[in-house]
C-alpha cells in the first residue's frame, strides 16, 4: 500500500492488508493524534487497509475562533 504522510510530507510503501490501528503503529505515529483517509473516507481503527490501496494520514488539528 501507498501510505501518504503529512506534516512533514513523506510518502511509505508497506505490505498490506493492515488493520488501520496497526498501520498507524508502525507510522510510529499515535492513533488518537492522527486520521487515516482512503479515497476521501474517513477509516477507523477496526477497518483493513489493502496491498493495493492508497491512504492519507493527516494530523488531527483542532481549534477555532478566540
Amino acid at each position: 500500500m501507498i501510505v501518504k504522510l503529512r506534516n512533514p510530507d513523506r510518502q511509505l510503501d508497506l505490505a498490506g492488508p493492515l488493520r488501520v490501528d496497526a498501520l498507524v503503529k508502525r507510522c510510529g505515529l499515535h492513533p488518537n493524534a492522527v486520521l487515516v483517509i482512503r479515497d476521501r473516507d474517513l477509516l477507523a481503527g477496526d477497518d483493513t487497509v489493502g496491498d493495493e490501496d492508497t491512504v492519507e494520514i493527516r494530523p488531527v488539528i483542532s481549534g477555532g475562533a478566540g
